[in-house]
């Protein structure tokens, strides 16, 4: 019997951040919010430098080439935080 993993069916379709937050919209209609902090890259980076993103494959992660980070979907839904970060 093989098991499936919660991204062999949900894909990243859009990526949103506020002062605080970090939203990612899934395929099956759901929206996952991180915090920012999570993400020092991202919490250091500009409005303009989060909003230039892009899909990594079909939508199993997220790119920003402007500050050289790369989250994954399935870190995510895990709820893990870039190394070093205290939650």
């Amino acid at each position: 019997m093989s098991t499936a993993k919660a991204t062999d069916r949900v894909l990243i379709r859009n990526v949103r951040c506020d002062e605080t937050m970090l939203f990612v919209d899934l395929s099956d209609g759901r929206s996952l919010g991180t915090p920012l902090f999570w993400y020092p890259r991202l919490l250091g980076a500009t409005p303009a430098q989060r909003g230039n993103w892009e899909l990594l494959g079909p939508g199993i992660g997220v790119h920003w080439p402007d500050v050289d980070e790369d989250l994954s979907l399935e870190g995510m839904l895990a709820g893990r935080a870039a190394p070093g970060v205290v939650k």
